[in-house]
């Protein structure tokens, strides 16, 4: 394997890297609004219980990131493995990033801060008046 193959295993880290932290965002964004919507509609697979608590887990953990200034390991990792591929990358937090290219949009760190602690406040609120419901377990069958 020579110097330009090794390259480009590292732009198709970089490149898988990207997707699996643009799946992350999608799954906190819609994973919230299906469970929003489903919480007044009846949908009983909103409350469940895994999939809720991963959610709320992945909400906090991007907000404690963006209170500690903590820049996200998948940033990090996309941003080395570009480096290693002889690509330019973005500068800051990849959904700061997104946003921007998708909306256009500028704004200070703090900025961002706030729209991921008020979404994480959202989640928390959501979780407490739709709460998660663990799967009963039938009692083991008795012989007669």
């Amino acid at each position: 394997m020579n110097f330009h193959d090794t390259q480009y295993l590292y732009k198709l880290g970089a490149d898988f890297t990207v997707v699996i932290h643009f799946a992350f965002v999608l799954f906190v964004l819609f994973g919230q609004i299906f469970i929003t919507i489903g919480a007044l509609a009846g949908w009983g697979w909103v409350r469940n219980f895994k999939f809720r608590v991963i959610h709320l887990v992945s909400i906090l953990f991007v907000v404690f990131e963006s209170l500690t200034g903590i820049i996200c390991p998948l940033t990090t990792l996309e941003k080395w493995l570009r480096e290693r591929a002889g690509e330019s990358s973005y500068q800051g937090d990849f959904i700061a990033s997104w946003v921007h290219d998708a909306l256009f949009m500028e704004a200070e760190p703090w900025v961002f801060t706030v729209c991921y602690s008020l979404f994480g406040l959202f989640v928390l609120i959501t979780f407490f008046l739709a709460p998660p419901k663990r799967k009963k377990t039938e009692p083991p069958a008795t012989e007669v």
